[in-house]
């Protein structure tokens, strides 16, 4: 009587439990990742090693206005992988300006904003760039120590992760307005991001 009572009590128990929406067979299926919607997943297994300064060249292309009303334009750095291997490149690069003499000295180092792709694998030949947006002084503007109006000679930009910075001529029509002690500069680096092939 007793073996009939608990073998009754464990098909209750399962049944309950299986009313409960509860199965001890269901295998999880799908990503497990906790990626969100849209998100894409990186690679577990990135096997390029970040580029160097020696596997890269460095230009500065064409400005283009940032928008409409900021009075700020878009200076791309281009980095061109020049070695013969693949490398990666992402991050935010340590970028100066480099210029005459100034209340703040003749160097303006930016702050970085971390914007751009989470890995970026560049091929032999490829190119990734890096956009310096640039605050132009106009009208009464005054920047910091009473700088009026600096226009920089040429920028230097050490790719993340690296110490030896590259050099490029800045482009002699674009002036910036300086905001060296500011918080929230109106000129700052923008992260890396690849290029179209």
């Amino acid at each position: 009587m007793k073996r009939a009572a608990v073998a009754v009590a464990v098909l209750a128990a399962g049944g309950f439990l299986g009313a409960c929406g509860v199965n001890a067979d269901v295998t999880p299926t799908g990503n497990a990742t906790g990626l969100g919607a849209g998100a894409r997943p990186v690679s577990a297994t990135k096997g390029d090693s970040r580029c160097a300064s020696t596997d890269l060249s460095l230009s500065v292309g064409t400005p283009k206005k940032h928008d409409d009303v900021s009075g700020q334009l878009d200076v791309p750095l281009t980095f061109k992988n020049i070695s013969a291997h693949t490398c990666a490149l992402y991050g935010v690069p340590d970028v100066s300006l480099i210029g005459p003499d100034d209340p703040n000295g003749t160097t303006y180092q930016l702050i970085g904003t971390d914007n751009g792709v989470q890995h970026n694998d560049v091929e032999p030949g490829m190119t990734a760039t890096a956009t310096v947006t640039v605050l132009q002084p106009g009208g009464d503007s005054v920047g910091s120590m009473g700088s009026k109006t600096w226009t920089p000679t040429k920028v230097q930009a050490t790719p993340p992760g690296q110490q030896q910075a590259l050099t490029a001529a800045w482009p002699s029509s674009v002036a910036v307005l300086r905001q060296d002690s500011a918080t929230h500069p109106g000129t700052f680096v923008n992260g890396i991001l690849a290029d179209p092939a």
